[in-house]
């Protein structure tokens, strides 16, 4: 070894100093034992060094490189982020198709371990074939396991079905399961496989230069095209653009699934960017840029909601964060702390204007804004490589902004240009293909019943939380219909006779009261409706607007029609009670002479019956018990 070399040269030139010191001054037998122990020490000191060096390269290896621990566990975080792809995509969707979203990430991952076994790993990581436009299949996984590289297959099977899932989410809710599967299959079998292979195959793109560090291009800007593609092809969901072509929100069902989804994703992007760091330096390099980008990103997103909106969007701004991570994915282990700042701050507004460009201009409906955060964010990154890299990363290339001229700049658009024509081509013959065969979208029935009751048989994802719910659809609007089970086994009801009832129905007057105002309004209502007798009320939790037409609110940058706000609904009947004290002490417990305070409706009621005794009238509004 080199440091062996030097240390046995550097012991050499120090005996030789002290010899020719001790010869001028004259070699007595302590000098001779001073000289015999400082050759041993300088010895230890050099094998020392040795060890030390022999240890932390092994550890090196060990850890990092294609076969190291880190490798693998890297691969273990990206499949981790199939769960919060689920997530975003589930939370940012209507509950009734929770179970289809679900179903179509899962076997993304199951149907492209699959394809990609049998084929797609030889055409991406085979030997160099067709002058580096593919690698040629094999079957050593089934012929040669014992040399099958194992740590390689796994890492790229990951990303692999991480490029097929993106499509999931702009397609979602009106999306044929069947056709999902095949779509998914054709991806990970043949498209994704190729054009990796000119990146990271050894390709020519890889021969050419071009640096797609973890996939801003190969992964996100294929998944993001083949999502736009889809989701144009589909067409929008029932309901989101209006007869003037206006876009309409429709609200994802939960706001707390789409975070989560979002932490998930941040948490296994440190394992899709830092995989494949060749060293801790620069593992630590790319760790720092995989926090600064999406920090900044989301920090532009909802001042920028804000601003143009009034107030920060939720949606947006988790899509904020998920843009600044697939900008910095490409560049992320060759820029610095101002090129990552700056490629989030783009990619913060640039998922804005994709989001309002899909809806207001090219009407692409994206129920989870999938093209803007992955396919104008995956060429921004692709780009950036271009512009920021600094020179000092682990790829060791220089970008127009640091001295580096246009070289590497023309290189990424060569590799844009390239992967983009090959998966707008092959997607959009896939997609086609499969609308003219066994069709692509589902029925208008089941897109408005929901995909879990249609497609898979379930009645709804969240059975213990909410009633099972059927909807049918209407011509401009969705109609709700309760389907209730009839109970298994019957109770006996003993009925009192009416002509029992101590006062007849038709001599007592019953009014029913009708209250609807603000939620944070509702105990002092109660408690003024205590106060004077009324102590049986039904109360229900309701949307509702006045005259006013709500605030203005705006979901993902799209007005929200109609302009719903929660309201509470307390319902009374009264005989013994007058109606103008019941109305009296409403007005006082909720009057502020501010719009919102409510409604109180007043109604006559014919007759009033208790199923469980039979009582009529006054008596059936009495508690006797």
């Amino acid at each position: 070894m080199i440091v062996e070399q030097r240390s046995f040269k550097y012991t050499e030139c120090v005996l030789k100093l002290l010899y020719f010191y001790y010869t001028i001054w004259g070699i007595t037998p302590q000098r001779k034992g001073l000289i015999y122990m400082t050759a041993v020490s300088l010895r230890l000191i050099a094998e020392t060094t040795n060890i030390t060096e022999a240890v932390n390269e092994a550890l090196s290896s060990t850890i990092f490189g294609t076969t190291g621990v880190w490798f693998l566990i890297g691969a273990a975080l990206v499949f981790f982020m199939q769960c919060g792809f689920a997530m975003v995509e589930s939370g940012f969707t209507r509950a009734k198709n929770a179970g289809n979203i679900i179903m179509k990430n899962l076997m993304d991952f199951c149907i492209g371990t699959v394809a990609f076994t049998l084929l797609g790993f030889g055409l991406m990581c085979g030997e160099d074939a067709l002058f580096g436009l593919v690698g040629l299949p094999s079957l050593g996984i089934f012929t040669d396991f014992a040399n099958f590289p194992w740590h390689n297959f796994v890492f790229n099977l990951v990303f692999c079905a991480t490029a097929a899932t993106i499509v999931s989410g702009a397609m979602a809710e009106r999306t044929k399961f069947s056709s999902y599967c095949i779509y998914s299959g054709i991806i990970s079998l043949v498209i994704y496989p190729i054009e990796a292979h000119w990146i990271w195959g050894g390709g020519w793109l890889a021969q050419l230069g071009f640096v797609d560090f973890a996939g801003s291009t190969a992964i996100h800007m294929v998944g993001g095209i083949a999502a736009l593609l889809g989701a144009k092809i589909v067409g929008p969901r029932i309901g989101k653009f209006g007869k003037d072509g206006k876009p309409k929100a429709i609200l994802g069902h939960s706001m707390t699934l789409g975070a989560l989804g979002v932490f998930i994703l941040w948490f296994g992007w440190y394992g899709f960017n830092g995989a494949a760091a060749d060293n801790a330096d620069h593992l630590g390099q790319i760790f720092l840029t995989t926090t600064i980008a999406p920090s900044i990103a989301t920090c532009v997103t909802m001042m920028f909601t804000w601003i143009k909106n009034g107030k920060p969007d939720v949606s947006m701004t988790l899509n904020g964060s998920l843009a600044g991570l697939v900008a910095v994915t490409a560049p992320c282990a060759d820029v610095d702390v101002i090129g990552s700042a700056v490629i989030g701050a783009v990619a913060g507004l640039l998922v804005c204007f994709g989001v309002w460009f899909l809806d207001y201009k090219l009407k692409i409906d994206d129920p989870v804004g999938a093209v803007a955060v992955h396919c104008l964010n995956g060429i921004w990154g692709t780009i950036a490589v271009g512009l920021f890299a600094t020179g000092n990363g682990q790829n060791g290339i220089t970008g127009l902004f640091y001295g580096g001229g246009f070289g590497q700049l023309g290189k990424q658009l060569i590799g844009f240009v390239a992967v983009a024509s090959w998966t707008a081509v092959t997607c959009t013959l896939l997609f086609l293909v499969i609308k003219k065969t066994i069709g692509l979208r589902v029925s208008r029935h089941e897109e408005v019943v929901g995909l879990d009751s249609t497609e898979h048989g379930l009645v709804s994802s969240y059975a213990d939380f909410i009633p099972a719910m059927h909807v049918e659809g209407a011509v401009d609007h969705e109609r709700e219909v309760n389907t209730l089970e009839t109970p298994g086994v019957s109770v006996a009801i003993e009925h009192k006779p009416s002509e029992a009832a101590s006062v007849p129905a038709g001599d007592v007057k019953m009014t029913k009261i009708e209250i609807i105002t603000k939620l944070e309004r509702f105990e002092a209502l109660k408690t003024a409706l205590d106060s004077i007798g009324i102590t049986g009320m039904t109360v229900t939790n309701t949307m509702g607007c006045g005259m006013q037409k709500g605030s203005a609110e705006f979901y993902r940058g799209v007005p929200m029609e109609p302009r719903l706000l929660p309201k509470v609904k307390v319902e009374v009947v009264v005989c013994k009670v007058p109606v103008e004290k019941v109305v009296e002490a409403a007005k006082n417990a909720l009057y502020t002479g501010r719009i919102g305070d409510g409604k109180i409706f007043v109604y006559d009621v014919e007759n009033v019956m208790k199923i469980r005794t039979g009582e009529e009238g006054y008596d059936a509004l009495q508690d006797n018990e």
